[in-house]
């Protein structure tokens, strides 16, 4: 499944305001940040990404994924820490 596709579906679902996916063959990791997920618990976050992409999981077009998630505040704190 191409990345892109994900990102898309993923933008349209929520109200996210960056969303990357990347693949390394068969492996994908979505890093989404949205206020959506402010005062979400972990479990309710997954659930947000996994419930657009549940067709494609299904169908086995979407494989092995990895997700995280963060509020706008979490992903600058993120990004200071860890790029």
């Amino acid at each position: 499944m191409d990345c892109k596709v994900i990102e898309q579906i993923l933008s349209d679902a929520l109200a996210l305001t960056e969303v990357h996916a990347t693949s390394d063959g068969s492996h994908y990791k979505v890093v989404a940040v949205g206020e959506c997920f402010e005062g979400m618990s972990r479990v309710k976050q997954q659930q947000a990404i996994y419930g657009p992409l549940a067709e494609n999981i299904a169908s086995g077009e979407l494989h092995a994924l990895t997700i995280k998630t963060f509020t706008p505040t979490q992903w600058k704190r993120e990004k200071l820490f860890n790029m």
